[in-house]
């Protein structure tokens, strides 16, 4: 029954796409990404010297078309290249991933990683500089699907980052014995596998070799349902990832210039929801720099940031506002005066967000007027900044711990939002406090990728 219902939800979703396609980009995109997926994975897994498919004596390629659900028999691999395929739901997910996938890299320098999104906000971002060897989208879950995917990729590891549970392709990939990790999985009492009826994700955690959670809670309640042998604590990779992000900082252009020797608050991830909590407060304190790296970037959004912060600009229109005299040199070099920079820089692109962050006296993650919630806190607070965020925050652990530790602050109105960034702009034994708060919580809770590499080194499970 729980299967039934499962390929009815299957099928409902792909009709969804299918009729929101005809208006929405994003499910264009995801529909159209997948047009030729197929082909497309045959290169691939050439290029990675998996065997090809046999023909048909019709010439057409096993596996392809009418017979698509009779996959081919498994070839042996023979001499052929260590493959590892990870998978990510989206952007989020492939950043918290990231970390393993360029470690394994190091370790396995001749070993081919192909790369995986559900979503068209990861795929269509990370499509051309993901790090991989191969990226492409996940073609949808279903029994024909996931046998003939697996067949022709025949990977060595498989990688699932965090979560998005695919029934068919998990049991497949148990079927063929193929090592399968979860890799920052986290855990809540509100999921599936914790209900009466979560009987069918019980059998896609038993496909998985092991389970590296992210808090011991993940792993307390996973025992709760029988999993105890092959689950362990590790800890959350977008530590590793942040830590790597900040050590490795470049400027940006322009934006040093634009900040001069102004308070700066940087808000990243912003929804309506959060802008309209922050427009008074920019308009009314030309003397603070604020840049706003808003979460939807198409032109209506940006347009309607626009009317709320009267005294903005996009990055995109920074460098003429910067640029050089005619002669290169720095004494001759004509900026504009103070009251000519807007105080308000609108970031037009995506990217960059991660580095924006080190210019912040102050940061403000946006999600947390929404009912998903509060975005990525880290990438805020790896460089010793006090974060601030809106109310709805209590399903991500490290939100909760970062305000539990002093390095973030929660508000629910725009006064609260005034009041709190005030107080940290002119105490500054408060802020220096919350800074090193942020800070060490980050620090101290990297390593995850370590103990990650160690189990696959331990396990031999990228030894031929």
């Amino acid at each position: 029954m729980h299967l039934f219902i499962y390929n009815i939800f299957l099928f409902l979703y792909s009709v969804g796409i299918r009729i929101t396609s005809l208006w929405n980009p994003k499910a264009r995109l995801w529909r159209n990404g997948r047009k030729d997926i197929w082909a497309e994975l045959h290169k691939i897994a050439a290029a990675c010297g998996r065997p090809s498919y046999t023909k048909t004596s019709a010439g057409e390629t096993a596996g392809s078309g009418p017979s698509a659900d009779k996959a081919p028999a498994d070839e042996a691999l023979g001499d052929a290249q260590q493959l590892i395929w990870m998978h990510c739901s989206s952007l989020g997910e492939f950043e918290q991933g990231r970390p393993v996938m360029e470690s394994i890299k190091q370790q396995y320098p001749t070993a081919k990683i192909v790369l995986t999104f559900f979503s068209p906000s990861g795929y269509e971002v990370r499509k051309n500089n993901s790090g991989a060897d191969h990226v492409l989208y996940l073609p949808m879950d279903s029994k024909a699907n996931a046998r003939k995917f697996i067949s022709i990729l025949q990977p060595s590891l498989v990688i699932w980052i965090k979560y998005e549970y695919w029934f068919y392709y998990l049991t497949e990939l148990k079927k063929k014995q193929i090592p399968l990790l979860l890799v920052s999985g986290i855990f809540r009492t509100d999921q599936p596998f914790f209900k009466w009826y979560g009987r069918l994700h019980w059998y896609m955690l038993e496909s998985f070799n092991h389970l590296f959670v992210q808090t011991e809670r993940s792993k307390e309640l996973l025992s709760t349902i029988g999993f105890t042998k092959n689950v362990s604590v590790s800890g959350d990779t977008r530590f590793d990832r942040v830590v790597q992000i900040a050590e490795q900082f470049k400027p940006i252009d322009h934006i040093e210039q634009y900040c001069g020797d102004s308070p700066v608050i940087v808000a990243g991830s912003t929804w309506p929801e959060d802008e309209e909590e922050m427009d008074h407060y920019a308009n009314t304190h030309p003397e603070i720099k604020f840049i706003i790296a808003p979460h939807e970037i198409n032109e209506e959004h940006l347009r309607e940031i626009e009317k709320l912060f009267k005294n903005s600009i996009r990055f995109s229109k920074l460098p003429a506002l910067f640029s050089p005299s005619p002669k290169p040199v720095a004494r001759n070099r004509q900026l504009p005066s103070e009251k000519q920079v807007p105080n308000t820089l609108i970031v037009d692109n995506i990217g960059m967000l991660s580095k924006l962050y080190k210019y912040a006296t102050i940061t403000y993650i946006g999600g947390g007027f929404g009912d998903d919630g509060v975005h990525n806190v880290l990438e805020a607070a790896v460089y010793g900044k006090p974060v601030v965020h809106g109310p709805v925050y209590e399903k991500y652990i490290e939100a909760v711990e970062l305000v539990q530790q002093g390095g973030a602050f929660v508000i629910n109105t725009a006064l609260e939002l005034e009041k709190t960034c005030n107080d940290l702009l002119t105490d500054t034994g408060k802020y220096q406090v919350s800074c090193q708060a942020a800070r060490n919580y980050v620090y101290n809770n990297k390593g995850a990728t370590e103990k990650i590499i160690l189990y696959i080194q331990e396990n031999r499970l990228l030894t031929s």
